[in-house]
């Protein structure tokens, strides 16, 4: 194959070194088990630093598991801010365990605690899917979420543009004085 990606066709393996020489390029086989081997015209350099990105990515295609703990008496803002964690985390292509922990007299009533999940669930409906349904096991109700793909997603709690430059402009003004 060319260093333009055309192919040559089959090839003295002379003829092959000449021509590559001539581009100032190398000759670099890239499968030996073939028959006749097949060999790339490239430069070497270029050519281990792109297969080594390539591994990389193979790599961080792993998801994690992040966890959200949420109680059944939520504030309204912790509930958000604990909702804009979770879709950052999908964004990131990471699954979520959305933990919901009873204390004490909350356990008599666990209906208040899958209502909570429900809420979460629909509320993340744009980001993400319920792979593992909501469970109560012990004190607590768990439930996994995963990430749709990236196209599909539509975030809605994300922090609006200009609450956060005034948070920036408050932390700045307090820093400074």
């Amino acid at each position: 194959m060319g260093s333009t990606g055309e192919q040559l066709g089959v090839m003295k393996l002379s003829d092959a070194l000449r021509k590559a020489q001539g581009l100032d390029l190398d000759l670099v086989e890239v499968a030996p088990t073939a028959n006749p081997p097949v060999c790339k015209i490239v430069d070497f350099g270029k050519f281990r630093y792109d297969i080594s990105k390539q591994e990389k990515d193979k790599k961080a295609g792993g998801t994690k598991l992040k966890e959200i703990k949420f109680r059944v008496n939520i504030d309204d803002h912790d509930y958000l801010t604990k909702l804009r964690h979770a879709e950052a985390f999908f964004d990131k292509g990471n699954k979520v365990r959305v933990q919901l922990q009873f204390r004490g007299r909350e356990m008599a009533h666990t209906e208040f605690g899958m209502q909570l999940m429900d809420r979460v669930k629909t509320d993340l409906a744009g980001m993400a899917q319920v792979e593992m349904e909501p469970k109560l096991a012990g004190r607590n109700i768990t439930m996994t979420l995963s990430p749709l793909p990236a196209a599909r997603r539509k975030r809605r709690f994300s922090v609006p543009e200009q609450d956060a430059e005034a948070e920036a402009a408050e932390a700045d003004a307090e820093n400074g004085a």
